[in-house]
C-alpha cells in the first residue's frame, strides 16, 4: 500500500492546540507546507477542526488537525470548545501552540494537565518567535517556531518523528498467524453493500498482508467456498470471512481449519480485541426494552440488508427472544452519555485509528456499558464463539 493511499486510521493523527489567535494555522500551514488552514488575525477564525491527510517528511503518512481556541467565549464559542475537546479521542500526538510573546497561560497550564492525565505524547510549541525578545527556556518537548521566518518548523518535525517512532510500534493484521507459503482462505462475500468493483478496507488490507508475507492467498466467497476447499491440495492454515456469514462459513469449513472474521482480526490488530469480546456475554442479559447502541466507525449508503441496522438486529432479537430498542451511530458519531444503554456492539474499525477506538471503549467501561465487537457478538449468536476466537487468543 503507498503512503499516499494509506487509510485514515492506519495513519498518525496530529492536533494542533491553543488559545485563539496563539498562531495555530499559521504553525500547521508552515509544517504541512501548503495554505490549510485560513489565517487571520480576526479571534475565532477557526471555527471547526481542519482535517488533512497528507505525507509530511518525515513524519509519514498523517493527519493533521487545526481546531478552534480552546479560550472561545459565548454560547456558539463553548460549543466549538466542546468540538475541540472531541478531537482528542483520535490524536495521536497534541501540539500546544503558545504565543511566545505572551507566554504560559492558566489556560495552556490546565490543558497540558489534561493531556498528561489521557498520557496523550505532547510538544509545546511556541510561535511567533521573530517578535519575541525573550528566552524561553525550553525543555525537550519544546520548541521556538516562526511561521514566518520558518524558524523551529524542521526541529518541531523531528520532534514529532521521534514521538511517533517511540509510540507506533509496527503493527500486523494476521502475519503471526500463518507461515510463508501457507493457503489463507478469505471469503469475501460481494452484497448491496459493497462498493462497486471494489473489496471493502478490512479485505483489501488482509490480502495485502497475507501478500506481503509471502502467503498464498486464496479469495471466494461464500457459495464457492466448499468448492474452494475440495481444489485444495492442503489443507489452509487459516479461513478468514466476513462475520455476516460466519454461521455459513462455519458449516462449510472443518473443524481443524482455525476460522475468524475480518472484524475480530481488525480488533485485534487494533490492540482492543480483548476488550471487546469480554463483554459478550451480557448479550444473555439484555431484556424487553434495553436499549442497545450499534456504532460504525465508517459512513455509507445504508441498503435494505445492511449489517448494523438491519442483519445484528434481527440475529439478536432471534437469539434473546426479546424486543430491544435501538440506537446507530456512523463515522466520527459517537455519544457522549452513554447511560441509557445496556449494550453497546462496535464494528472492527477499520476506518477509525487505534486511539479513536481505544477511547470509545474507555468511555463504555466508565459508563459500566458492556461493549462487544460485532465479529464475537455474531460468533456467539451462532455458537461458534470460541471456534472463531481461539486463533486469536492464543496469539495475543
Amino acid at each position: 500500500m503507498s503512503l499516499s493511499n494509506t487509510p485514515s486510521g492506519e495513519r498518525t493523527h496530529i492536533a494542533f492546540f491553543g488559545k485563539r489567535n496563539a498562531g495555530k494555522s499559521s504553525l500547521v500551514n508552515a509544517v504541512t507546507g501548503q495554505n490549510l488552514s485560513i489565517v487571520s488575525e480576526v479571534l475565532g477564525t477557526t471555527t471547526d477542526p481542519v482535517k488533512k491527510a497528507m505525507e509530511i517528511l518525515p513524519l509519514g503518512p498523517v493527519v493533521i488537525i487545526d481546531t478552534p481556541g480552546f479560550d472561545d467565549e459565548g454560547l456558539l464559542g463553548e460549543k466549538r470548545i466542546v468540538k475541540t475537546k472531541e478531537i482528542l479521542a483520535k490524536t495521536d500526538i497534541a501540539v500546544l501552540v503558545v504565543d511566545a510573546n505572551c507566554g504560559v497561560s492558566k489556560q495552556d497550564k490546565d490543558f497540558v494537565k489534561l493531556l498528561k492525565e489521557k498520557k496523550l505524547p505532547f510538544v509545546i510549541a511556541y510561535t511567533k518567535a521573530d517578535l519575541c525578545n525573550k528566552d524561553f527556556p525550553t525543555e525537550k518537548n519544546e520548541v521556538m517556531t516562526s511561521s514566518v521566518n520558518h524558524i523551529g518548523i524542521y526541529e518541531l518535525k523531528e520532534m514529532l518523528a521521534h514521538i511517533i517512532s517511540e509510540t507506533k510500534p509496527e503493527k500486523y493484521i494476521l502475519s503471526d498467524l500463518f507461515e510463508k507459503g501457507d493457503i489463507v482462505v478469505l471469503v469475501t462475500p460481494i452484497d448491496s453493500a459493497a462498493p462497486k468493483g471494489r473489496l471493502i478496507l478490512p479485505q483489501q488490507q488482509t490480502l495485502r498482508e497475507v501478500l506481503d508475507f509471502n502467503g498464498i492467498a486464496v479469495t471466494c466467497q461464500t457459495s464457492e467456498l466448499k468448492e474452494t476447499l475440495d481444489k485444495l491440495a492442503v489443507k489452509p492454515k487459516l479461513v478468514v470471512t466476513d462475520s455476516q456469514d460466519f454461521e455459513k462459513v462455519a458449516e462449510i469449513t472443518p473443524k481443524d481449519i482455525p476460522l475468524t472474521s475480518f472484524s475480530l482480526l481488525f480488533a485485534r490488530y487494533k490492540g482492543t480485541l480483548s476488550s471487546l469480546i469480554s463483554n459478550v456475554n451480557a448479550l444473555d442479559t439484555i431484556k424487553d426494552g434495553d436499549k442497545i447502541l450499534i456504532s460504525e466507525g465508517c459512513t455509507h449508503h445504508r441498503q435494505c440488508e445492511d449489517i448494523g441496522t438491519v442483519k445484528i438486529p434481527a440475529w439478536i432479537e432471534q437469539y434473546t427472544g426479546v424486543k430491544p430498542i435501538y440506537s446507530f451511530t456512523s463515522g466520527g458519531e459517537f455519544p457522549d452519555d452513554l447511560s441509557e444503554y445496556s449494550l453497546i456492539v462496535h464494528c472492527g474499525g477499520c476506518m477509525l485509528n487505534q486511539k479513536e477506538m481505544q477511547s470509545r471503549i474507555d468511555k463504555a467501561a466508565i459508563n459500566h456499558i458492556p461493549m462487544v465487537n460485532y465479529g464475537a457478538l455474531i460468533a456467539k449468536i451462532h455458537g461458534i464463539f470460541d471456534r472463531a476466537t481461539k486463533v486469536l487468543l492464543k496469539n495475543q
